[in-house]
């Protein structure tokens, strides 16, 4: 399928993929989208967002069941490592430390990671999967959009020092930030790739960084930044836009870092005192309780169980220290070994549009790892990575010939 200005496209499709199967990957987003948050416009109590989210992995695996009823899948060690972290999240969890809960998100793990296995079998190394991601996560943000226009007051609240949040649904600025981020990314690398126009990029993309600046989101907005570097990086020895924008843009930043320096320092430090900010809003002093908590070796091993990622009642903020606390070393282990795989993979494969779009979100989830939390369960960071090994998929001999215009 090519692009062209009259049906302008995200990115292209191959045939013969289900057209059901965008909306199993719109389902496993939905489960990741959390149920608390901010206060909404219309109240939506949690009981009701949770049995929405939960249900939606459910319902998620069911169509993609029926999708796929043979079974058959794409073989992928970042699956098979998923795979492993889910069965050390069961051996956490059934002591009870956590209580019965974490036997209930091992359920949702379980089903998330099954889920992927089934629509593995359209993995072949396209851009499909980064057309599903970027059109839901254009929803996403349209509906935080939408709440700022309609209520203002819920859409920026005091109470969250008038950071954007979600007024639609329960979204924290951070998880705002974050669908704004991998959005703007993923669109400007497929225009950089010339496999959207212009006019498609700025529509989707401007909005969404105005979204990201309101949210005062720093991981978000320097996961961005480094994400695009590295994307940008990948492709200078062949593609001639990437060279420019990449010179234009280091030229373009020096200069405005100089010139509005106030204003980036104003935004960073969004209005706190030193000590908040050397202490990363109070997260290094979690962090340093957690590391000194006194664990058996079990406990050292295979973590506490699955949580809702915090520690004596604060959130920990932190993917590798949450994996350690709820899945032992062994589990932080496995975070590291599935993200220095999709590393190395997408290092070794030429330059494309589908490695710089891999090597963004690679590069996206590993800065977001040290300030968030969500590598090691069902996340919207484990669905970015899952984007990537999608895209390092080695395309077969049916994919290549359908995109040459062969059999399908």
């Amino acid at each position: 399928m090519t692009v062209t200005q009259d049906r302008p496209e995200l990115a292209p499709v191959r045939a013969g993929v289900p057209r059901s199967l965008g909306a199993v990957w719109a389902l496993l987003i939905v489960n990741t989208l959390g149920s608390q948050g901010a206060e909404t416009i219309v109240p939506l109590p949690r009981t009701v967002t949770q049995m929405i989210t939960m249900g939606a992995v459910g319902l998620a695996f069911v169509i993609a069941l029926v999708l796929n009823p043979r079974l058959k899948v794409r073989p992928s060690a970042y699956l098979v490592i998923l795979t492993l972290l889910a069965a050390v999240s069961i051996a956490a969890s059934m002591p009870l430390e956590s209580g019965w809960g974490g036997l209930f998100r091992c359920a949702r793990l379980t089903g998330f990671v099954a889920t992927l296995w089934l629509i593995s079998r359209w993995w072949d190394g396209s851009l499909t999967f980064v057309r599903y991601h970027v059109r839901v996560l254009m929803v996403v943000v349209a509906s935080v959009v939408i709440g700022l226009l309609i209520s203002p007051g819920h859409a920026m609240p005091e109470y969250y020092d008038g950071r954007l949040v979600g007024a639609i649904w329960p979204l924290t600025a951070p998880q705002v930030g974050q669908y704004a981020a991998v959005l703007t990314g993923l669109v400007l690398i497929l225009w950089l790739s010339k496999l959207t126009p212009g006019n498609v990029a700025l529509f989707v993309s401007v909005p969404a960084i105005a979204v990201l600046l309101l949210t005062h989101t720093r991981t978000a907005a320097f996961g961005l930044v480094a994400g695009l570097t590295v994307a940008l990086l990948s492709s200078l020895l062949t593609n001639p836009r990437a060279r420019k924008v990449f010179t234009v843009g280091a030229i373009t930043a020096g200069v405005g870092t100089v010139i509005f320096l106030p204003v980036l320092q104003a935004w960073v430090l969004r209005g706190q005192d030193q000590d908040d900010f050397g202490t990363l809003t109070g997260r290094a002093k979690v962090w340093d309780a957690l590391l000194s908590e006194p664990r058996t070796l079990y406990q050292e091993l295979f973590g506490t169980g699955l949580s809702d990622k915090s520690f004596t009642g604060l959130p920990i903020d932190n993917s590798w220290l949450a994996a350690y606390h709820e899945q032992g070393l062994i589990g932080a282990s496995l975070v590291a070994l599935f993200l220095i795989t999709l590393l190395v993979v997408a290092v070794a494969r030429p330059p494309s549009p589908q490695r710089a779009c891999a090597l963004f979100l690679i590069a996206y989830c590993l800065v977001a790892s040290y300030t968030e939390a969500g590598l090691a369960d069902a996340s919207p960071y484990l669905l970015h990575l899952t984007v990537a090994a999608a895209l390092l998929v080695t395309p077969t001999t049916r994919t290549v010939a359908s995109k040459t215009g062969g059999a399908s």
